[in-house]
């Protein structure tokens, strides 16, 4: 009976053992998935089958670190600010390793605040839907300059892992899962490392860009991976071994920070377990070239890297249609740099984004174009405040609108022309006429003279000037008839005088008189 039970015991110890030695050859375990019936074409590189990272908490990660890290679980760094151009600076490596080379890519990013992003795949809401698209279709909608491979995914059902945060907007939150992360906070802060929920989830100082990957490789310019795999892989429910997925050589991505707070994109060419990189080796790269702080992200034949909407790298995954030839695999979020944005992008539609900056109509300011140039107290008494800037009030010019407008304009700007006329001056604030005198209407276009004229001529009256007129005119004829008459008479002969004056003689001469009747004078008129 006792034998029995021993028995029973090995058969199901048995059992247990060829179990565990199953699902440890199984595709999703980290080893090259090239001869798997079901994806002869994918080389997949993946730390876990099902899921994605070790359930336990967050204090068991603190619990596992070196106790120089005290209880904090990242690191934080000021990013660089750097404004000028270019926004990121890409250069094709050779590494030479113990019986092999390397190819790959090494990106400088300048500016990761304002030209890096984490994108979901293919466009807004792709992780949402489960969707996945290769780097290249990715990276041409957004206008990436680079693009490299992000984060892990279920390769069965398309799904996004681990935490996303694409530009300000929360895509997913894993729910604690602990692995590696990297995060851009709204104030610039770098964040590499094991997150808590909560700290994912922080409102004071949000992320802008957050990402997981798996295993921390550089910790304040130290490796880091023995640590890394005591924190993420104890009471994992997952059955590939992270330590196949951490020494075999293949094409790997990973992310970091140099000393300048620039931002490192890495990527290797390779093929799971052939060619490429392990992760120490990997780590040990980057610290080499400067790299203080560095995460693994997705590999194998997700590792891609696209130059301006071009594959630039040798991806390892065979081509379905064809497996004579190789093809990039569509994968999940992508880390895309990107010329500096404007927030909002169109200025508000008041202004245009050069550069990352607003350039602003006039009258406008402030980072988006979203405030007026000026303040009401700001532009005095005859001046108003309007999307233009200090404006003077309508009649009003000058630099401190102390001036009226110029004779025959009035109004807003005194770009209204008068329309008095016959010389009648119009108001500079509202344009109204002041006519000459003789002159009357809204416009000073009625002539009273001329009126007066026909008014006239409708009653038969001459008017005071014509009988000045004709007054003058007729003591002018009446003088010169008078002279006329005197000469006439001047010239006369005496008989002719005396003949003519004898109606008017007396009988008698008067005194002083001649009896011969001539009178006392002779007429000279010469």
């Amino acid at each position: 009976m006792e034998s029995r039970r021993i028995s029973v015991r090995l058969l199901g110890i048995l059992l247990f053992l060829c179990g565990s030695l199953w699902t440890s050859q199984s595709p999703g375990d980290g080893v090259s998935a090239m001869g798997d019936i079901q994806a002869p074409y994918m080389d997949i590189l993946q730390p876990y089958t099902d899921g994605h990272g070790p359930r336990h908490s967050h204090r068991h990660v603190r619990d596992c670190q070196p106790s120089m890290h005290g209880n904090r679980t990242h690191e934080s760094f000021r990013a660089s600010n750097y404004s000028g151009l270019p926004v990121a600076e890409s250069r094709l490596i050779v590494y030479n390793l113990p019986n092999r080379a390397v190819t790959g890519h090494f990106t400088v990013v300048h500016d990761p605040l304002r030209t890096l992003s984490v994108l979901e795949p293919g466009q807004p809401g792709g992780c949402n839907n489960s969707s996945v698209s290769t780097v290249e279709e990715t990276s041409r909608n957004a206008g990436c300059l680079y693009a490299q491979n992000g984060g892990f995914f279920d390769t069965h059902t398309n799904r996004c892992l681990g935490n996303v945060v694409s530009d300000g907007r929360m895509v997913r939150d894993s729910g604690g899962v602990q692995n590696a992360q990297f995060g851009i906070r709204r104030d610039g802060t770098l964040v590499f490392g094991y997150l808590s929920q909560e700290e994912v989830l922080e409102q004071s100082n949000p992320f802008v860009q957050l990402i997981s990957g798996v295993m921390w490789l550089l910790r304040n310019g130290e490796v880091y991976i023995n640590s890394s795999l005591k924190a993420e892989c104890a009471e994992t429910q997952e059955t590939g071994s992270l330590d196949y997925f951490t020494n075999v050589i293949s094409a790997r991505s990973a992310l970091g920070h140099d000393a300048e707070g620039r931002v490192i994109l890495f990527q290797v060419d390779g093929q799971t377990g052939e060619r490429g990189m392990s992760l120490w080796e990997m780590a040990d790269f980057l610290k080499q070239n400067g790299v203080i702080n560095a995460i693994n992200m997705d590999g194998g034949g997700s590792s891609t890297f696209v130059s301006n909407g071009t594959l630039a790298n040798y991806p390892s995954d065979k081509c379905k249609a064809d497996q004579r030839w190789r093809c990039a695999r569509p994968v999940s979020t992508i880390l895309c740099v990107h010329s500096r944005h404007c927030q909002p992008s169109d200025c508000g539609g008041r202004g245009r984004c050069v550069d990352g900056l607003c350039r602003c109509r006039e009258g406008w300011r402030g980072a988006g174009c979203d405030s007026t140039a000026c303040q009401p107290p700001s532009c005095g008494s005859r001046r108003v405040c309007t999307a233009r800037g200090c404006v003077c009030d309508a009649g009003w010019r000058g630099k401190n609108c102390s001036q009226e407008c110029l004779p025959g304009f009035y109004g807003n700007g005194c770009n209204q022309t008068c329309s008095c006329m016959n010389g009648g001056s119009c108001h500079h604030i509202h344009g109204g006429c002041s006519c000459a005198p003789g002159f009357s209407g809204t416009t000073c276009e009625e002539d009273g003279r001329l009126k007066a004229k026909e008014r006239e001529q409708e009653t038969g009256y001459l008017t005071e000037t014509t009988w000045l007129t004709l007054t003058i005119i007729l003591s002018i004829l009446l003088t010169l008839s008078l002279l006329a008459l005197a000469t006439r008479l001047c010239r006369q002969s005496p008989a002719s005088r005396t003949r003519a004056n004898y109606a008017y003689l007396p009988l008698t001469p008067s005194e002083g008189e001649e009896p011969n009747g001539r009178g006392p004078a002779q007429c000279d008129l010469k």
